[in-house]
């Protein structure tokens, strides 16, 4: 890969984290608060929801957001190759925050969407993908097959990433009065989210054999 391929690479997942970070920390300032004090939330359904059911909602952004921001280490090739144990270990404590934040994305934003049943459906979906990348990487990766086991992290992280990019295109909508703020989540959720799968497969078929090990450790890497 090109130097400046790599680069413009990374300055977009970097930017897309940061989208991710700052919508936490509005997250966190607005209702963090409200949810100490016990005090009623007041506003719209959009604000409504995390303060009316925060364990749902914090269950899942905040592994999420652990996970977003520790996965670029654990992608990086250069940081597996020289620290293979800490890898593999910090790996388990992300795949676990992942499973977290991805099982309590479906219980917090399939019932609780802001868009509709159209939100609903593409959390259903795209949730549920991100649930079965992270168990099929980590049965690869339990069977010593760490060419698929990297594939399969890609994928989650791709996917996870996106979260990112559906800001980006509620923004858009909303911000150039395309759509209502509550129409604009439903398409910045399919949008966002099915990007970023393509993406994720788009840069498989152009690396598709990159493992970032060497041989002799990825001859005998195991969980």
């Amino acid at each position: 890969m090109s130097r400046a391929v790599a680069i413009s690479m990374w300055s977009v997942v970097f930017l897309l984290i940061a989208i991710v970070l700052v919508f936490a920390g509005i997250r966190f300032g607005t209702d963090g608060p409200l949810i100490v004090t016990g005090t009623a939330a007041e506003g719209d359904s959009f604000e409504l929801r995390y303060v009316e059911n925060p364990w749902l909602a914090y269950l899942h952004i905040v592994p999420g957001v652990i996970y977003l921001v520790g996965a670029p280490l654990q992608l990086w090739r250069r940081f597996r190759e020289r620290h293979f144990t800490f890898h593999r270990r910090f790996g388990r404590v992300l795949l676990s925050f992942g499973l977290v934040s991805g099982v309590f994305a479906l219980a917090f934003g399939v019932p609780f969407s802001y868009g509709g049943a159209w939100q609903s459906l593409a959390a259903a979906v795209f949730g549920s993908w991100f649930l079965v990348t992270l168990a099929l990487a980590f049965r690869a990766i339990r069977g010593g097959d760490v060419r698929m086991h990297r594939r399969w992290m890609i994928r989650a992280f791709a996917v996870g990433l996106g979260v990112g990019m559906i800001r980006v295109w509620v923004g858009i909508f909303a911000g150039f009065q395309i759509l209502s703020l509550e129409e604009s989540f439903a398409p910045g959720f399919w949008l966002g989210l099915s990007m970023h799968v393509v993406a994720g497969e788009l840069w498989l078929w152009w690396r598709p054999d990159e493992d970032g090990l060497p041989r002799a450790v990825g001859a005998r890497a195991e969980a």
